[in-house]
């Protein structure tokens, strides 16, 4: 669990980048921080790992505050994963990148190299292929799979989807998918509002270093205001969606408006526009 109590956060004599922030992610969660530039996600991802330190209040990991925290002791419960692979990649082949972990922490075992066999076949990576020869897509997999091999409770996902195509997207996020799936609690930065909706199943709405919102995904993404204030703008159906409820408010009460996920929210709307195709 990760707690927010009432924290402010500033990079040395700067304006706060946070403001009286407060919020709690429970273990098991899938949750998304969505916001413009500027607005204080990755300030506040850096205070959930323990890089950077509260001003004031509170940042608790499983109830242990992270300025009692050692940060060698964070990085075991607390996985990153940076939005540029390349700024974590750093040793000769995929195999020694994905041992790094268990060498920095001098249990580098049997046990250890096991897990990172299995990695690499789940993954099918190249065993002895050097790092920045691999593909883009590839290279953030691999970023990826050295913080899974290490089974971190909590895993933080900084733009995970940045510079990928559709293809390499996809493998990342189903990736990251099947950990969430075995009950890591996911935590991502993502400003692309199509993955937020297939993938999160809670939001959290940042701007101007506050939270404006929180709460399951869908009905956040229902909210013109929120979206508004955030400079948002949602995935394509759901725009539709909001727009059929604009133009007709009974509309909310039905599938059109409370669709858990985008294959519900395409299926009420394909629904309607059949059923208006029939009337005429």
């Amino acid at each position: 669990m990760i707690q927010f109590k009432n924290v402010f956060a500033h990079y040395e004599a700067q304006t706060p980048i946070l403001q009286d922030v407060s919020f709690t992610i429970q273990d098991g969660d899938f949750v998304a921080f969505v916001g413009t530039n500027g607005a204080g996600k990755s300030t506040t991802m850096r205070l959930c790992n323990g890089l950077l330190k509260p001003s004031s209040g509170q940042v608790l990991v499983d109830g242990v505050p992270t300025t009692d925290l050692r940060t060698s002791e964070l990085a075991r419960r607390v996985g990153f994963l940076f939005q540029n692979p390349d700024r974590q990649i750093c040793c000769k082949t995929v195999r020694e990148e994905l041992e790094f972990g268990f060498v920095a922490q001098g249990c580098l075992d049997d046990e250890a190299r096991s897990r990172v066999d299995s990695v690499v076949v789940e993954f099918d990576f190249d065993p002895d292929a050097e790092p920045f020869l691999l593909n883009r897509g590839t290279r953030q997999l691999l970023a990826l799979a050295s913080i899974i091999v290490m089974a971190p409770p909590i895993i933080i996902l900084d733009e995970p989807t940045t510079g990928l195509d559709h293809r390499e997207c996809m493998k990342v996020m189903n990736a990251v998918k099947r950990l969430h799936e075995k009950g890591t609690t996911i935590i991502m930065v993502c400003h692309d509002m199509e993955v937020v909706a297939d993938f999160a199943q809670q939001v959290i709405v940042m701007t101007r270093g506050g939270v404006v919102d929180q709460g399951p995904t869908f009905q956040v993404l229902r909210k013109p205001e929120v979206l508004r204030q955030a400079d948002l703008i949602p995935p394509q159906i759901v725009d539709i969606s909001l727009r059929l409820i604009q133009a007709n408010p009974a509309l909310a009460n039905t599938p059109i408006g409370t669709a858990n996920n985008l294959a519900e929210t395409t299926a009420a709307v394909e629904a309607l526009a059949k059923k208006g195709g029939e009337r005429a």
